[in-house]
């Protein structure tokens, strides 16, 4: 019951209630002790398991987490102190057998030490030591392996026992070391997380998601709750019951019961760790149960297992002690427990680590992290130095190496580097050179050891065993290395025999083989001490000290690398070395003296042999030499002298395909070498470079100019290009010459691996390849020029590049003999004359011999032999040799081509620089061109140097200059001449002659542009002659005529050039080449191009024609932005052969256009152009062609007078076809105005003429055969006007002025269709407003009125020509002057064509809306028409056409058959006396009489307000006014006026009253406007009149404004009760509508009409009419009553004199008998509703009920001759 108090074994409880009982249950000190020591006696006792369990739970409620939490903090602090008293119990509590009872100790036990103070947990730690607690729960967290939960609880327990246990505890941590191996224990310091994460099986319960829950209901299931709450109902229960039980315990212990426990809030205990598990104990116990096999741990099964045998050993052993002492405390011995792993006595463990394992490890290894490395590298060191034998000093040493090699930074500098290196020197056991060599890569990696090394003379010890690499005969074979090796077979006997040595008679033997040596070995002839030489030894030494023999001959043991890896290790070793030491610092300055690595490297002693590794032609090996000379011959004060080490021989007879490393030591080397004299410093790349004798000029020049790993692409690939010509086959024959240069060498190294080569010069390796080849600069010349290979390729240096083959030019032109003949080097060389090219090895023996002879070394009288000697042998091994006499003509052509080529593509870099080769070009012309044998050489020269010529001319203005001063243009034009003369038709592209002319045409394009140049071309007018003699034969040859015609192009910008080529017949060579321009094949969409489709030669000759020819008339821009000159006589040619519209479109259109145009056919009003005329002009230009070239006849006139045949017959105005652009209205025109003025000058003349046909004939018809042409091109020109202005807006500007001459037309009776056409013109210019005003102010509009009537099919375009002119004032008012107004009735009243009525009904809508004469308009039409015509022509014209052909009688109108009749018969009479009068004198004008007035009598007698017959107004309420506003106005002016009268018309003001009232009935809103007239005050103040009459009035029209807000806001501010009850008393028949008025106005406003009531006493008079006083003359008094109680109700409702009325009411008995009746059957509708009969539809003839009937007999047929009168 106390654990369910303390911890609810439910999940519906309440922290609240929980933390409320442990305060009550915790508050005794007394209570708890006894119940601990129940505990205490119970366990010390060995009975009650039942008791202990329970007090185990009390106890982790109380203090176990997370229980805990709800645990007031003093009393936590209090039973935590009071149970760890008695720790021991608990550590009893362990060895119980209940598996729960042991989790309630130890969770006990983790809360007492993770939240107790630092005493008690230390005391804790002690206990668990003392009671052997922690191996048991060791053995626990480790080998307890289980699927049950209780079982995984308990593990996880003990494990985190274990872990507070040890946690700060040294003690603990001892024995664990002891227990466990290091590198198992080392996981508890590891950061890395664990991979299979356990999950947590202690924590159940999160206490804060609790407290912070406020709705839990929502957490579990519906079962789970409602047992839940079941549960909590049986805790109540048992709550109350115990609240009884202990409630005499709580008096007798003094605990005081609080009040309000609910209102206590969750606060919880914070928790404390005082001791904090910071070891990674979960990443240990995952990693034990894993086997391992590393240095550091050896761990599996076996060793699992001893571990668990020895704690239970241990822990029974324990319990045997503890059972035997039972009488005492017994302690564990924990401080010499230890576990031996038996199964590991056989391994070698050096510290920490096993040596087996570490030696097996890969350094890559991120396990392989050393711990204590610098004691665990000392005692391995300290091992090695003890070991007596080899195998073990090889362990150690291989073990050294791993672990400096991961820790050297830890380790620091091994101070014994020194003795290293002297056992490596002394030591005679493969495997341990090898090992001590391993380890000195290692050292290594400390700079400070490096430095050890190299005191200790180990570079040299090092460099000794590169040698060994010789040796190695069984490594993979490279292509081609057998036949470098074997390229003297007959040789190698010989070479082999290098060995010397004495015997023990000191006498020298030898010359042996190393084989022999081996022999001599072997019997015992030879042994350690055998003092031994060979070649490349500094003296006699013994056997020992020899590294071949030593290596070979005397060392024991197995080695582990064979001599190419050692060899490989050695060179990583010197390269690492190197690197520590740069030969630059961080400034880039050199470093002075050279790092002393590098010094002893590059000493004698060391580089040869490091150097002639390269002839083990070994990949990696190469490899590494050539980086290990990279570094090393960095800022090497003795790079110069390296050549004599054979290096360059060797390096390139390495066959391999891993060549960057030697590429770049190549880079770095081949032009610091002193192998020359002084004297050829200056010189090239190729001649300073030592590798100029065995690569071909362009690899070295390659090698110079690009990367390494550019040069190694080339040096390993197939390359046939500009910059280099290379293959396979060329470095196979490189590497054949160099292996026979080193054949006397390459052998004796597998014989004597420390022989040193003596350098001897190679000879010039010639290549096949390269034979026919010129190199330049860097190129070869031959394919640089090949244009259809290399068409773009790239130049490094174009100028230099010129330069060069300047030079190279004068050098094949001034070719001279060798200095040297070879006759003379074999006498300087002591060799056999007469016999030819000897030999090369012959060669190399005599040189090598004299060379040694007469070295200023060893001879110092023979330096002068000596330098013969050497440029004898340097003139063999060089081309120069093999040099041929005198100039090449196929090298000369290359060096032009290169120039033109340079000149071509680099036209910035060389504009700034005058060509200087022009002396030599010119000579070179000249003499080609007075050649005899010019057109039948193999390789000429001539086109090769005009187009050279071209192209510096078209590169700089300099040039141009220069070639002129040179008298070029003169030479130039003898080659044209002679190359012209020999053209025929059948000339070939490929002919020289024709290239020739092309290159010169190109030359003189480009010259013209300069001034003196082209001032030089004029005074040479056969240049001319010979261009037009091209173009002629141009067409085999279109290529070279599209030059031609280029050239033409550029001289037309010269006047005096046009005129020559003019003269000279240019224009009918270009002309022709234009018609065979084909205009589908542009437009084809199809890929195309010059080189393959002949056509697109003819199409791009033929756009070059049009441009140079639109250059010589002067249109559009030439070159360079400039404009060429108008030259008069050829556009006037052009324009003739080629039409206007043509010639214009030379200078602003593409010329694809132009040529389109030129050979399509078409029908354009600006061209005529077809088949016909094509073959009409090409027939002429033949003809001219023939006449010019074969007679040299020219006649200017021709050109200029040429006429198409097809033109002629054709109307041409403007250079417009006016037959065409009629029949094509819509073409866009290029300038619409001018040809607007052609028209008019030419309309104008025809005018003239027209008139005066007119006045000489006498007649109306005027289209005599005679005059047909005449007056057919007059409508011809009058339509293409029209249809001009029509569809070019604004072109009608330019008839301002000329209306006079137009309007003119309009009065050619007898033309029908010229006045029908220019009506149309007149009519179209109307769009525009100036036309408008200049036709205002010609006064010609007579002229057009008159049409009206006597051109009757053209009153359409009449009216809406007039419609547009009435825009203008002063037109309306000539028009109402000339008798327009009768013209338009007439159409109004009388035309029987609807539309035309139409147009003029808005015709006088438009009139009448002009502000200064509309007025005039108005009333002149009112003198006719009724003024609602006036409104409908506004609104509607064709509405207005109806209303005049009906019937109506409306409020508005009131219109019949004979009114209309009568109007129409007088506008009829009065239309033809005035169109009589007009036509016979255009200036008469037209005038109303004042006094007339149509009589159409309809509405005569009809009484008409405001334009509304009352009477029909009445009649249709309904109607839609046009103007109610103005209607409202004068109805009610009419209305006060009759009102005021002393004796009123009866009858009108019943009439006018009934109207207003309908008037307010059919559109409420009217009475809004009703308050501002002022009408109000006057009908208020006629109410009281004296006629009877005029207060009916005033009372009905009161009550139709009643229902208006305003109205009756107007009638509160006046006095309106007063008046109005004056007029009820007058007229008692009109009480009940004041009543109802009055009912109205009180619901509408109370406050102001209420206090007028009061005050004139209304309620009183109303109350007296109750009683019936004044109502005896009605027949219908109750009605009227009910108006009244109504009225009077309204008054009680007012809120401020409602209780005034209540009181006057409250009086009145009469007022009793009404007040609760109900009236409503007695009150009747408005008088007025029968009015309503709601709101009509707008328009005249559809509106309200009035009565329109149409016409239904058909109108008299118009006369189309119109009606004269």
């Amino acid at each position: 019951m106390l654990c369910a108090l303390m911890c609810p074994m439910h999940d519906d409880y309440d922290l609240r209630q929980e933390q409320l009982n442990k305060a009550s249950l915790l508050s005794s000190n007394n209570f708890l002790e006894n119940l601990l020591e129940m505990l205490i006696s119970n366990v010390e006792q060995g009975a009650g398991a039942l008791v202990i369990s329970s007090m185990l739970d009390f106890l982790t409620f109380a203090l176990c987490a997370p229980y805990s939490e709800t645990t007031e903090g003093q009393q936590f602090d209090v039973l935590l102190e009071m149970v760890a008293k008695d720790g021991r119990t608990l550590f009893k509590l362990f060895q119980h057998p209940s598996l729960a009872i042991v989790k309630g100790a130890g969770l006990v036990m983790k809360a007492i030490i993770e939240e107790g103070d630092e005493e008690m947990a230390s005391k804790m730690q002690e206990l668990a030591l003392s009671e052997g607690a922690l191996p048991r729960h060791l053995h626990t967290s480790m080998f307890t392996v289980s699927s049950d939960h209780r079982m995984l609880t308990n593990r996880q327990l003990s494990r985190h026992l274990v872990a507070l246990w040890t946690a700060e505890n040294p003690i603990a941590m001892n024995l664990m070391r002891r227990i466990l191996p290091p590198g198992l224990l080392a996981y508890l310091d590891s950061p890395d997380p664990v991979p299979e994460k356990q999950s947590d099986t202690m924590n159940v319960r999160d206490n804060v998601k609790l407290a912070a829950d406020q709705c839990p209901y929502g957490k579990v299931p519906d079962w789970q709750r409602l047992a839940g709450r079941a549960a909590k109902q049986v805790e109540n229960f048992a709550k109350e019951k115990m609240d009884v039980v202990l409630m005499h315990w709580r008096d007798r212990m003094g605990i005081v019961q609080k009040e309000n426990p609910n209102q206590k809030p969750v606060v919880l205990r914070k928790r404390r760790q005082r001791i904090k598990i910071e070891a990674n104990w979960e990443l240990f116990y995952y990693r034990f149960q894993q086997d391992h096999a590393r240095s550091e741990l050896i761990w599996n099964l076996k060793t699992r297992e001893e571990l668990r045998e020895a704690l239970d050993g241990e822990i029974r052993a324990f319990g045997v002690d503890r059972e035997l002492g039972s009488t005492s405390v017994i302690s564990w011995n924990h401080q010499e427990f230890e576990v031996m792993y038996e199964c590991l006595t056989d391994e070698i463990k050096i510290g920490d680590y096993y040596l087996r394992l570490l030696l097996e490890e890969d350094e890559s290894e991120e396990s392989g992290v050393i711990k204590r490395s610098y004691e665990f590298f000392n005692e391995l060191y300290h091992r090695f130095l003890l070991a007596p034998k080899v195998a073990m000093k090889c362990q150690c040493l291989q073990a050294l190496a791993i672990v400096y090699g991961r820790c050297h930074e830890e380790i620091g500098p091994f101070t014994d580097t020194k003795y290293i290196v002297g056992m490596l020197d002394r030591c005679t056991d493969r495997l341990e050179r090898d090992r001590l060599i391993f380890f000195l890569n290692k050292l290594i990696l400390n700079k400070r050891n490096v430095v050890n090394l190299i005191d200790s003379n180990g570079i040299r010890i090092l460099v000794d065993l590169l040698a060994l690499a010789h040796l190695h005969t069984s490594r993979a074979t490279v292509p081609l290395q057998s036949n470098v090796l074997e390229a003297a077979p007959d040789m190698k006997r010989e070479s082999e025999k290098e060995w010397y040595f004495g015997n023990v008679e000191k006498e020298k033997r030898g010359p042996f083989s190393f084989e022999e040596m081996q022999e001599f070995w072997s019997c015992g002839e030879l042994n350690a001490n055998t003092r031994c030489w060979a070649q490349g030894m500094d003296g006699w030494r013994p056997l020992l000290a020899i590294p071949q023999l030593k290596w070979c001959l005397l060392a024991s043991g197995q080695a582990v690398m064979n001599e190419t890896d050692l060899a490989t290790l050695v060179l990583n070793m010197l390269i690492t070395m190197c690197s520590y030491f740069p030969s630059r610092d961080q400034d880039n300055a050199i470093i002075r003296p050279l790092p002393r690595v590098k010094r002893m490297i590059s000493d004698n002693t060391c580089l040869p042999h490091i150097v002639q590794l390269l002839l083990t032609f070994d990949p990696i090996l190469v490899e590494k030499v050539a980086n290990v000379l990279y570094l090393v011959m960095q800022d090497n004060p003795n790079l110069q002298r390296l050549y004599l080490t054979g290096v360059f021989f060797f390096i390139m007879m390495y066959t391999g395909s891993n060549v960057l490393p030697v590429a770049r030591f190549l880079k770095y080397t081949h032009l610091k070498q002193a192998f020359r004299s002084e004297e050829v410093r200056g010189q090239d790349v190729v001649q300073r470079s030592v590798l100029g004798p065995l690569l071909p000029e362009a690899m070295v020049c390659y090698l110079e100019n690009y990367d390494a790993e550019r040069f190694s692409e080339i040096f390993l690939g197939e390359f046939d290009t500009p910059e280099a010509i290379w293959s396979s086959e060329m470095r196979r024959m490189m590497i054949e010459k160099i292996a026979a240069h080193l054949a006397d060498f390459s052998p004796r190294l597998q014989s004597n691996t420390r022989a040193l080569y003596q350098y001897c010069p190679a000879r010039a390796v010639s290549f096949p390849q390269l034979d026919s080849e010129l190199f330049c600069n860097i190129y070869y010349l031959r394919h640089l020029c090949d244009a259809n290979r290399f068409p773009d390729w790239p130049i490094r240096d174009p100028v230099q590049l010129l330069k060069d083959t300047l030079e190279g030019w004068k050098k094949e032109v001034e070719k001279k003999p060798p200095s040297m003949s070879v006759d003379e080097a074999y006498e300087v060389l002591s060799l056999i004359q007469g016999q030819g090219l000897l030999e090369e090895s012959v060669i190399r023996k005599a040189y090598f011999r004299l060379a040694q002879k007469y070295h200023p070394d060893k001879n110092p009288e023979g330096r002068d032999m000596f330098e013969k000697v050497n440029k004898a042998y340097e003139f063999l091994c060089t081309k120069s040799a093999r040099t041929v006499d005198g100039p090449d003509p196929e090298n000369i052509i290359l060096i032009l081509k290169t120039q033109s080529i340079l000149f071509n593509r680099h036209q910035e870099e060389f504009e700034p620089y005058k060509y200087a080769g022009y002396p030599m070009l010119i000579k070179t012309i000249t003499m080609e061109t007075n050649d005899e044998q010019l057109f039948s050489k193999t390789s000429p020269l001539l086109p090769t140097a005009t187009e050279l010529a071209f192209h510096t001319v078209n590169c700089s203005a300099l040039n141009a200059e220069e070639l002129r001063r040179e008298n070029g243009i003169e030479v130039l034009l003898e080659a044209l001449s002679r190359c012209v003369a020999v053209l025929t038709a059948s000339s070939k592209p490929e002919d020289m002659a024709v290239q020739v002319c092309g290159h010169i045409c190109k030359c003189y394009s480009v010259a013209a542009q300069f001034q003196e140049c082209q001032e030089k071309i004029v005074e040479l007018p056969n240049i001319v002659r010979d261009l037009c003699r091209v173009l002629y034969y141009g067409k085999g040859i279109p290529r070279v005529a599209s030059l031609a015609v280029q050239c033409v192009t550029s001289f037309a910008t010269d006047f005096l050039l046009q005129t020559q080529m003019y003269q000279a017949g240019v224009l009918w060579h270009l002309l022709v080449y234009l018609f065979n321009y084909d205009y589908t094949l542009e437009e084809s969409g199809i890929q195309k191009s010059q080189e393959t489709n002949q056509q697109e030669v003819c199409n791009s000759l033929a756009k070059l024609c049009l441009v140079s020819l639109s250059h010589l008339g002067g249109y559009g821009v030439g070159r360079e932005g400039g404009v060429p000159p108008e030259n008069a006589i050829i556009r006037k040619s052009l324009s003739a052969m080629l039409t206007p519209y043509i010639s214009r479109k030379l200078g602003s259109s593409s010329p694809a256009e132009v040529l389109k145009l030129l050979n399509s056919n078409c029908e354009s009003p600006n061209l005529i152009w077809n088949n016909g005329t094509r073959a009409e002009l090409l027939e002429f230009l033949e003809h001219q062609q023939e006449r010019i070239i074969k007679r040299g006849e020219f006649d200017e006139s021709l050109a200029t007078e040429f006429v198409f045949s097809d033109h002629s017959k054709e109307l041409i105005v403007g250079e417009i076809f006016i037959r065409v652009y009629n029949e094509q209205p819509t073409f866009a025109l290029e300038l619409p105005k001018v040809f607007v003025a052609s028209l008019l000058d030419y309309v104008g003349s025809q005018a003239q003429y027209l008139h005066t046909l007119l006045a000489m004939t006498q007649a109306s018809q005027v289209e005599s055969q005679l005059h047909a042409k005449r007056l057919q091109f007059a409508e011809m020109a009058l339509e293409a006007l029209r249809n001009v202005i029509k569809n070019n807006p604004g072109s009608e500007s330019e008839c301002l002025g000329h209306f006079k001459m137009l309007f003119s037309l309009l009065r050619v009776h007898g033309a029908g269709k010229v006045q029908q056409l220019a009506l149309e013109v007149v009519s179209t210019v109307t769009t525009n407003q100036d036309c408008v005003n200049n036709i205002a102010e010609a006064l010609v509009l007579p002229n057009l009125l008159v049409l009206l009537h006597s051109l009757p099919s053209s009153r359409q375009l009449v009216l809406e020509t007039l419609y547009a002119l009435s825009s203008n004032t002063k037109i309306i008012k000539e028009a109402m002057a000339k008798g327009a107004m009768i013209y338009l009735l007439d159409l109004f009243c009388n035309s029987t064509h609807p539309q035309v009525r139409s147009q003029a009904a808005e015709l006088f809508a438009k009139m009448i809306s002009d502000k200064l004469v509309g007025p005039k308009v108005r009333l002149t039409l009112m003198h006719f028409l009724p003024g609602v015509f006036m409104e409908a022509m506004r609104d509607n014209a064709e509405a207005a056409v109806q209303i005049f052909e009906g019937t109506h009688e409306n409020p508005e109108l009131i219109w019949n058959d004979s009114s209309r009749e009568t109007v129409s018969t007088a506008v009829r009479e009065m239309v033809l006396e005035h169109f009589k009068q007009q036509r016979d004198n255009p200036d008469i004008n037209w005038k109303l009489p004042e006094d007339f007035a149509v009589p159409y009598g309809a509405g005569q007698d009809e009484l008409a307000v405001g334009g509304v017959f009352l009477r029909i107004f009445i009649a249709q309420p309904g109607w839609v006014l046009r103007k109610p506003r103005e209607f409202l106005v004068s109805l009610l002016e009419t209305l006060t006026e009759l009102l005021e009268k002393n004796n009123p018309n009866g009858e009108a003001l019943e009439m006018v009253t009934t109207a207003a009232v309908c008037l307010f009935s059919s559109q409420v809103q009217l009475a809004d406007q009703v308050p501002p007239l002022g009408h109000l005050p006057r009908v208020l103040g006629v109410l009281g009149h004296k006629n009877n009459a005029v207060p009916k009035s005033c009372i009905r029209l009161i009550h139709a404004l009643s229902q208006n807000q305003l109205c009756v806001h107007s009638m509160a501010s006046l006095e309106t009760i007063g008046p109005l009850m004056n007029g009820m008393k007058v007229r008692a028949d009109m009480a009940g509508f004041a009543c109802e008025a009055l009912n109205h106005m009180f619901q509408r406003e109370q406050t102001q009409l209420v206090a007028q009531a009061l005050r004139v006493g209304l309620v009183p008079y109303l109350l007296q009419l109750l009683e019936g006083v004044g109502l005896e003359t009605l027949e219908n008094p109750s009605a009227t009553k009910a108006q009244i109680v109504k009225a009077i109700k309204s008054m009680t409702r007012s809120l401020q004199y409602g209780e005034q009325v209540n009181e006057i009411l409250s009086r009145s008995t009469v007022w009793r008998a009404f007040k609760d009746q109900k009236h409503d059957l007695f009150i009747y509708e408005s008088q007025t509703a029968g009015y309503l009969t709601g709101p009509g539809v707008a328009g005249y003839l559809t509106a309200g009920t009035g009565s329109t009937v149409l016409s239904s007999v058909p109108p008299p047929v118009d006369c189309e001759n119109g009606d004269l009168g």
